[in-house]
């Protein structure tokens, strides 16, 4: 009698530990657990932590709350100013109902991600190239909130989408740097003619300084000639005042003409002799000994 209580008592004891076993479950802290008992949702949601289940009539489903990281497949679209372009981007997403998340879409990471491909074909499509690489800001948050708006159907919540690079054709890189090149160019050119209308201001002042007292002039060509002198060159290049010239071609015009209705002879009387007159009695000697 004894030995068959004892039986009895092993047997209950052992189909207890097995059904704990079976039932037994853990959930961790990042995880919900969603409980399908024949086929049918269960309200509660396990939380993390040791919980039951019922053996062979309760399914337990563990979901993960976790951010998710994923990466977007590279889209090829055309902007909406007629450039062919590459982007491929990057969702950050996570579940905030497990339930709606098991119960309302088959698998959300692969809703998550057809609708970040066909979401992104779409803005590359709604913007400009300008916008792609430049804007970026804006078109993350449009690209956020047409991926969220059917994903908070499914229990999930887009945290942050990002674009993470912009592939432009070989020809439209070039065509880039042509227009950045040409563009500094321009900005070069204005510095420059910026600085040279300053440059004759001062020069102008400096001009109009100088006019006013003459040997400052000539002090600062002085102060030219020992700046190049110092060089040490073997050549020193003075430079000519124009004043002088000036003055020279003002003295050739005043030197007076060949007036009209004047004889060459009576020009030649008023100049002075330049050979010394011959003797007429030495002339006939040289020529009567020859």
């Amino acid at each position: 009698m004894v030995e068959e209580l004892v039986t009895a008592a092993v047997t209950v004891a052992s189909a207890g530990a097995v059904y704990v076993v079976a039932a037994a479950r853990v959930v961790k802290q990042y995880e919900r657990g969603v409980v399908f008992r024949l086929g049918k949702l269960r309200s509660e949601v396990r939380g993390p932590g040791f919980t039951m289940i019922v053996p062979l009539v309760d399914r337990l489903r563990k979901v993960n709350l976790q951010i998710v990281t994923m990466p977007v497949p590279a889209q090829e679209g055309i902007t909406r100013d007629n450039v062919t372009v590459r982007v491929d981007a990057v969702v950050y997403f996570k579940v905030v109902d497990a339930a709606e998340a098991v119960v309302k879409v088959e698998d959300y990471r692969f809703a998550v991600s057809q609708m970040a491909q066909t979401s992104l074909r779409s803005i590359i499509g709604k913007s400009d190239l300008d916008d792609l690489l430049s804007n970026r800001e804006k078109l993350n948050q449009g690209l956020e909130l047409m991926i969220d708006s059917p994903a908070i159907g499914w229990g999930v919540q887009i945290d942050r989408v990002e674009i993470k690079d912009v592939s432009l054709p070989e020809t439209m890189k070039r065509s880039m740097a042509r227009q950045a090149e040409a563009d500094r160019e321009r900005r070069a050119r204005v510095i420059n003619a910026d600085a040279e209308l300053q440059a004759s201001k001062k020069l102008a002042e400096a001009a109009q300084q100088m006019s006013e007292t003459p040997a400052a002039l000539q002090l600062r060509l002085l102060q030219t000639v020992v700046a190049v002198a110092a060089e040490k060159n073997s050549t020193l290049v003075l430079p000519f005042p124009v004043e002088l010239l000036r003055f020279l071609e003002k003295a050739q015009q005043q030197v007076p003409q060949q007036a009209p209705g004047v004889s060459r002879q009576s020009v030649q009387e008023q100049l002075p002799p330049l050979v010394a007159p011959v003797d007429p009695d030495l002339e006939g000697t040289k020529s009567s000994q020859d």
